[in-house]
């Protein structure tokens, strides 16, 4: 019988959207023109979800972390570490993770926050994975993916309040000698894009201030346009070297999860790839771009679902703002 390394096999997940439904129509009433068209043909974005009045981002981190635990059979006394992957934090400061460690009463966990844009989650992965494969004392890692964008948006800027939504997903990592877990990853980055997209405002380099406030500058900006053609050639790339590392055919990866902000880069990519585009799960259409969390959404909507096999090989592909990339591959 073969033996494996110990690693962190995936062995369940979770997640949460807010019940607010906010469709392609509430945009074409409120900036008076077609934009459910565009959308539709485009990026395959119906319906978005937002968070009301009330709601933060905390609470669809708990709903989550509870179902996945629940799923994984995982108490909370048995979680010795939680990352959480997010650009749109509870708080500048104290970590999200601290919030919902309280929450959740784990009181052996350790947590942080990581921040990659909307390639988080994928870094966390990969970050949650080195920790249980370097260090014994990791059992039970739990990663989530958390965005809370709507609070950023300016709702009549329809270059960005009709892509991005709110939303959550966890996953558990346990330690495992079976084979399955990380088998591959690369973090990359094209850092001088840092000044086309983002929010700028409520940092060091530019507190808020009235002035700031009035002025929207805390809102999430597309200072100009990233070109079109960077992620799909950068996702082929990334994701030939980690199969080409791990000495197998792409075709033989069953499960691709994208980030999630266009339907057209990811057929793009699957086809530069030769892969059978039914390999990838979607779900822009009814949540809309969830940022970190649309990856963790995508996989749950597999997994929960049991439509992943044991043994099955699989691809998270991530990117944002930054620019920041972060390739995973995994035997589930």
């Amino acid at each position: 019988m073969l033996e494996f390394k110990r690693n962190g096999a995936i062995i369940a997940s979770g997640m949460a959207v807010p019940d607010r439904i906010v469709p392609n129509s509430y945009f074409n009433e409120l900036l008076g023109e077609d934009v459910d068209t565009w959308l539709r043909n485009n990026v395959q974005i119906y319906n978005r979800r937002w968070l009301s009045d009330g709601e933060s981002m905390a609470d669809l981190i708990e709903t989550a972390c509870l179902q996945a635990m629940e799923r994984g059979n995982i108490k909370a006394e048995e979680i010795d570490l939680l990352i959480i992957a997010t650009d749109t934090p509870e708080y500048v400061s104290p970590a999200t993770a601290s919030v919902i460690q309280d929450r959740l009463k784990l009181v052996n966990a350790g947590t942080f926050d990581l921040n990659a844009a909307c390639s988080g989650f994928v870094a966390a992965l990969d970050t949650a994975s080195k920790y249980i494969q370097a260090d014994s004392q990791y059992h039970n890692v739990m990663v989530v993916g958390a965005y809370a964008m709507s609070r950023y948006l300016d709702v009549k800027d329809k270059k960005t309040a009709t892509l991005f939504a709110d939303g959550a997903a966890a996953v558990i990592l346990k330690a495992e000698t079976d084979g399955r877990g990380l088998l591959q990853s690369q973090l990359s980055a094209l850092g001088e894009y840092n000044s086309w997209m983002g929010i700028y405002a409520g940092g060091s380099a530019q507190p808020v201030t009235r002035e700031v406030l009035e002025a929207g500058g805390e809102k999430l900006q597309f200072v100009k346009k990233i070109p079109t053609e960077i992620n799909p050639a950068r996702w082929e790339q990334m994701i030939r070297t980690l199969c080409d590392r791990e000495g197998i055919n792409v075709k033989d990866v069953s499960h691709f999860f994208f980030t999630q902000i266009n339907i057209n880069t990811i057929w793009q990519t699957l086809d530069a790839l030769e892969v059978p585009r039914e390999r990838a799960a979607t779900v822009m259409h009814e949540y809309g771009y969830t940022g970190s969390a649309a990856i963790p959404m995508a996989f749950d909507s597999r997994y929960s679902k049991q439509e992943i096999k044991r043994g099955e090989l699989a691809v998270f592909m991530g990117s944002g703002g930054g620019l920041a990339f972060g390739a995973a591959l995994f035997r589930m």
